[in-house]
């Protein structure tokens, strides 16, 4: 059985679609959920699912103390799921290749530091785009710039509003990323 640890920052909508896909699977289980916001409602969605939850700081999670965390759980994959902070350059040279992200536009469009949630789709609206989507891809020491795993396109109407397209990619989130997460796990 491989082990899937997820990283949020938010509301984990995702990381509890993970965890539900998951859940009595044959392929892998969710086995923590790391979070850097003490208020964040993944907490709770985590616990819900009876998944183990850890809460850090962000000067912990740079510590070399915070490797060792990960390190004794072992994961097969990392998965960044709304997570807002840039991801160590030591853990992604312990697991390259296993951790991966998911960001709320075509990349390289609307990818870098700041780039995250409705900066994004107010973004994507302003700029007139006709297309948005979802991109999955590798985390590497540059924000949104790791290998591209998976990209879906949604069509992005001229009278679309930023919280529109929110739950047009919103969508596109539900359906695909954990289906990308087994892909990547049976490969």
């Amino acid at each position: 059985m491989k082990k899937i640890v997820v990283f949020a920052s938010g509301s984990g909508t995702n990381a509890e679609n993970i965890i539900k896909h998951f859940k009595g699977s044959a392929v892998a289980d969710v086995v923590g959920v790391f979070t850097n916001n003490a208020n964040a409602k993944v907490i709770d969605r985590a616990k819900n699912n009876d998944v183990p939850v850890e809460v850090f700081s962000k000067s912990e999670l740079y510590e070399s103390g915070f490797l060792q965390k990960i390190e004794v759980i072992n994961p097969d994959l990392i998965v960044l799921a709304g997570f807002l902070l840039k991801f160590p350059d030591r853990l992604i040279e312990v697991y390259p290749n296993k951790i991966i992200n998911i960001h709320p536009a075509l990349l390289p469009k609307y990818g870098g530091k700041g780039m995250y949630g409705m900066y994004v789709h107010n973004a994507v609206v302003e700029n007139k785009e006709k297309e948005s989507g979802i991109t999955i891809h590798y985390v590497n020491e540059n924000y949104d710039e790791g290998a591209i795993i998976f990209q879906k396109s949604v069509v992005v109407l001229g009278t679309d509003t930023p919280e529109v397209v929110a739950e047009k990619i919103h969508e596109l989130e539900q359906k695909y990323f954990p289906g990308v997460i087994e892909d990547l796990l049976k490969a």
